[in-house]
């Protein structure tokens, strides 16, 4: 009974959620936000006019709140992972998915403002934005909508986690899961 609360298996391990906060696949799906929102701001500001166009300087704004986000949820995965205990607080995974969700929006409509920009000007008239440009605008807009699809996905595999974590499932003084079996006894196991 309490096993099977816990979300453990047979041999006493916490069950993993792949993509989930704390695991190897949302360590990976970190990475790659990581990545791609950095690719996505270099591009941008590899030239320096980029600061003529709303849109862009609205770009640069949300990669530069992805890159810090993602690199600290990276930090504390791979030291979930690399040390594996972390425990799986409700406050946590809440923040961990609310972050996630706005970041992706704010990703989303960046990449897609960016990429409408970017279109207007090539149709437009060459003389606004010559191909060289246009084509590092484009690169910034794809690696943008990259780091948005990898952090919309960490937001759903973390939304799936979370309704896990109000089951009926006995909660320490400090309000995470009692994962420490010791407390309960070798027959609450059985």
């Amino acid at each position: 009974m309490l096993r099977a609360c816990l979300g453990l298996n047979y041999h006493g391990r916490m069950e993993e959620l792949p993509g989930a906060f704390g695991s190897s696949a949302s360590l990976a799906l970190r990475l790659g936000q990581t990545v791609f929102s950095t690719a996505s701001l270099l591009f941008m500001c590899l030239d320096v006019d980029f600061y003529g166009y709303t849109a862009f300087c609205y770009l640069v704004t949300v990669m530069g709140l992805v890159i810090p986000w993602s690199i600290t949820l990276l930090v504390v995965d791979a030291y979930s992972v690399f040390i594996k205990c972390l425990p799986l607080q409700r406050r946590l995974v809440m923040i961990v998915f609310l972050g996630d969700m706005i970041l992706s929006y704010l990703s989303l409509a960046a990449a897609c403002s960016t990429a409408s920009v970017t279109d207007l000007l090539l149709d437009a008239d060459r003389s606004y934005c010559p191909a060289k440009l246009c084509g590092r605008y484009q690169l910034s807009a794809a690696m943008a909508f990259l780091s948005w699809f990898l952090s919309s996905a960490s937001c759903l595999f973390n939304f799936w986690l979370f309704p896990s974590l109000h089951s009926n499932c006995p909660i320490g003084s400090n309000g995470h899961h009692a994962l420490y079996l010791g407390d309960f006894g070798a027959e609450a196991m059985e």
